[in-house]
C-alpha cells in the first residue's frame, strides 16, 4: 500500500532512508544523491520525512525535489511523510544552518508548483513513514531478504516504528544514523542537533535489539568539503573562481554546498568548508571498509539541564554487559574513523552518475 515493491531489485544492499529535508536541503541532500547513485552497491528501496532542519511539510516537499533531480529510475518511489514533532518535546529548527525552508541558498530544484511535483506530494500524502516501515519489513521478510535502515534526522519515525512493530525489527540488517558525538555537540556543550531533538526516540532506537551503528561529529567533521573540492565539484580547469560551471546539476549542487559552508563558517567557525555529515551513512552501508569503528554501550541524556541530548558512550567499560544490542548490551558500533579520501573519490562518482540522468541536464 505505502510501500511500492516495483521498485526493488535483487542487490545486496536494500535502504530505507528517514531524513529531514531541511536536511536533505544540504547534506541530506548529498545522501539522497548517494542513495541514488550506487546502484551496484545500494538499492533504495524507500524513503521518508521526519521534523527537524525545518517543519514537516518542507522537509517532504525538499525530498520529493530531490529525488525527482537527481533520479529519473526512481519515479515510482513513494516519499512517506513522517513524524512531524518529538515524541513528548518541542520542534526544534535550524534556520540559521540550512534557511527557512531547509534549502536555503539552493538553485535550480523545480518548483513546488511544479505539475509532478504536486502529484507526488499528493501521493505521499496517502502513505506515512511508520505503515510504509511496516509494509517494507513485511514484503523483506516474505522474500528473503534484510533492509539496512539508515537515519540522518531525529530518530522519531525510528522509535515509532520499533514500539508499534517490535516484530518486524528481522526484517533489518541494521540500523545506520548520523548523530551524537563522544564528547563533543554542535546544539550545546555535547549535544548534537539530531539527538537533541528527540532524545526519547533517540533512546529507544539505541535500545533496539538490532546491530546498530553510530557515525558521530567525531567522523563527520573530519569530511570537509574544501574549497580544491569545491572547485572539482564544478570540473573548475581555470583560475577564474568558481562560477564557471559545466552542468546545471554541478551547479545546483555547488549551490548546495556553498550555502551550507557560509552557513557552518559563520556559525561555528569551519573556515575550511562544511562537513558533509549526512552522506557518510550512506558511504557506510555501500563500503564499511572505509571506516573504523567499536562495539560501545551507548545511552541518551534525557533528563540534565546541561547535558540532556548528550550520547554517553561506556569506552572504558565501567559497567558490565552481555552480548545483545538491546539495553543490557554493547548496543551501538560507533564509527571513530574515515578514509576522507576514499570517500570524496565515491561522492564524485556519485556525482559523475548523476550527471548522465539527472532531469536539470537533460532539460538544459
Amino acid at each position: 500500500m505505502c510501500f511500492n515493491p516495483n521498485v526493488t531489485t535483487l542487490v545486496l544492499n536494500k535502504i530505507w532512508l528517514d531524513c529531514d529535508p531541511v536536511r536533505p536541503g544540504h547534506d541530506d541532500a548529498c545522501a539522497i544523491l548517494l542513495a541514488t547513485s550506487l546502484p551496484s552497491d545500494i538499492n533504495l528501496v524507500g524513503l521518508s520525512t521526519v521534523h527537524g532542519n525545518a517543519s514537516g511539510e518542507c522537509t517532504l516537499s525538499n525530498a520529493i525535489r530531490l529525488i525527482h533531480m537527481f533520479s529519473p529510475q526512481h519515479d515510482a518511489l513513494v516519499v512517506h511523510p513522517g513524524a512531524p514533532k518529538p515524541l513528548i518535546r518541542p520542534s526544534r529548527a535550524d534556520p540559521e544552518i540550512h534557511g527557512p525552508d531547509g534549502l536555503g541558498g539552493v538553485v535550480g530544484l523545480p518548483p513546488l508548483n511544479h505539475p509532478v511535483i504536486l502529484s507526488r506530494l499528493e501521493s505521499s500524502h496517502t502513505a506515512n513513514a511508520v505503515e510504509g516501515l511496516a509494509a517494507a519489513a513485511k514484503l523483506a521478510i516474505s522474500s528473503g531478504y534484510k533492509i539496512h535502515l539508515v537515519a540522518t534526522g531525529p530518530l522519531t519515525n525510528l522509535a515509532l516504528f520499533i514500539s508499534v512493530y517490535p516484530y518486524l525489527l528481522s526484517a533489518f540488517e541494521e540500523v545506520c544514523f548520523m548523530g551524537g558525538g563522544v564528547g563533543i555537540g554542535n546544539r550545546g556543550a555535547v549535544a548534537e542537533f539530531n539527538i537533541l531533538c528527540d532524545p526519547e526516540a533517540a533512546q529507544i532506537v539505541v535500545d533496539a535489539p538490532i546491530r546498530k551503528t553510530m557515525i558521530p561529529l567525531n567522523v563527520t567533521h573530519k569530511a570537509i568539503v574544501t574549497e580544491t573540492l569545491q572547485r572539482r565539484l564544478l570540473n573548475e580547469c581555470s583560475e577564474r573562481g568558481l562560477s564557471n560551471t559545466t552542468t546545471p546539476l554541478r551547479h545546483t549542487l555547488h549551490s548546495i554546498v556553498s550555502y551550507f559552508a557560509a552557513s557552518y563558517k559563520s556559525v561555528f567557525g569551519f573556515n575550511d568548508g562544511p562537513p558533509l555529515h549526512d552522506a557518510l551513512t550512506i558511504a557506510y552501508v555501500a563500503r564499511p571498509e572505509l571506516f573504523r569503528a567499536t562495539r560501545y554501550r551507548v545511552d541518551v541524556d534525557c533528563i540534565s539541564t546541561l547535558g540532556t541530548g548528550q550520547t554517553v558512550v561506556d569506552a572504558f567499560n565501567y559497567r558490565d554487559y552481555d552480548d545483545s544490542w538491546g539495553p543490557t548490551g554493547k548496543n551501538v558500533l560507533v564509527a571513530e574513523g574515515i578514509d576522507v579520501p576514499a570517500f570524496f573519490e565515491l561522492f564524485f562518482e556519485c556525482v559523475d552518475r548523476c550527471d548522465t540522468v539527472s532531469r536539470l541536464n537533460l532539460a538544459a
